[in-house]
């Protein structure tokens, strides 16, 4: 009886020492978990989650809700996470907006401080468009078009400081010219002032994708580190010259201080579902690519970015502070 007793307090012990986190990979998830998402029903960032979503609630037993909070350039989930308790029951999406917001805001909290970073995802494919009645036929033919008449050549993105805008900056500068930013509220807005051939070129997400297979728009060169599979006959930004590699990589973030076992379950659970072939599709319709980060990783990499989101906005002229 002594012995038994003894063996029965130890194990209380034990798992006092143990503390919440092992309480919260027993019991966790025990009930719906939410997803906030900064961009519409539809895009590049929904399609890709609800599938996450469908495969991780299989995993857990439990349902993934995707919550849509569209504008402020895909920010708003790191705001919403900033007053959600931090159970591991709300979540949200940081893509590389979230980490300009110090600097272009006045915001009184730290996106490298106060969230909590469980897995990187993927990201984005850009690429610059202009309409197939375009004179304008190659990357080549643009710069001489925006030398021609410095300041006149339009490209629209979808808003002042946003990663499109800022990354047509970059690119200008190194190329040496001088383009008219016309900003928009949303990739569908650029989208179509392009259609109606109210802006020369845009810059933007893959949207346009299926614009340019129609024959509708013209994809001069893309951003990301290497030609898109759909388009292996546009050259990307460097073999152009321009020494520049964009695709905004994102992923699932939570409140700061969440417990490290929910963080665990979390991150292999989606680490899991990245696997799986429907994932890989539905990126393939958007010409992304699973990018994966650890939590570890994609936290350093929130903090490397938010350095580099400075210096670009100190160099534009673009920082309020």
């Amino acid at each position: 009886m002594f012995k038994t007793r003894r063996a029965a307090c130890a194990a209380i012990a034990a798992s006092a020492l143990l503390g919440v986190s092992a309480t919260a990979d027993v019991a966790y998830p025990t009930r719906p978990i939410k997803i906030v998402i900064g961009f519409a029903p539809g895009g590049s960032t929904d399609a890709p989650m609800r599938v996450l979503a469908e495969a991780v609630s299989k995993t857990l037993k439990q349902p993934v809700i995707i919550e849509n909070r569209p504008g402020a350039g895909g920010t708003l989930p790191g705001v919403v996470l900033q007053n959600a308790s931090n159970d591991g029951y709300t979540l949200g999406i940081a893509s590389l907006g979230i980490y300009r917001l110090p600097f272009t805001t006045d915001i009184k909290w730290n996106p490298a401080k106060d969230l909590t970073y469980i897995i990187g995802l993927t990201g984005y494919a850009f690429g610059i468009v202009v309409p197939s009645s375009s004179s304008i036929k190659t990357w080549t033919d643009y710069v001489s078009a925006a030398k021609a008449k410095p300041g006149q050549l339009t490209y629209g993105s979808p808003g002042v400081a946003t990663t499109n805008h800022l990354t047509m900056e970059q690119i200008s500068r190194k190329a040496g010219i001088r383009l008219n930013h016309i900003p928009y509220k949303g990739t569908g807005e650029t989208i179509q002032a392009l259609l109606g051939a109210q802006i020369d070129s845009a810059a933007e997400t893959s949207a346009w994708a299926p614009f340019v297979k129609e024959g509708k728009m013209r994809l001069l060169v893309t951003w990301g580190d290497r030609r898109m599979a759909s388009f292996p006959d546009v050259p990307t930004l460097r073999e152009v010259g321009i020494p520049i590699t964009q695709t905004s990589h994102w992923g699932l973030v939570a409140p700061k201080g969440m417990d490290p076992a929910i963080v665990s379950k979390l991150h292999d659970a989606f680490k899991t579902a990245m696997q799986q072939p429907e994932f890989k599709q539905v990126l393939a319709r958007y010409d992304m690519e699973p990018d994966y980060k650890s939590s570890a990783d994609f936290h350093k990499f929130a903090i490397d970015t938010m350095k580099q989101e400075k210096e670009i906005l100190d160099e534009l002229g673009l920082s309020r502070n």
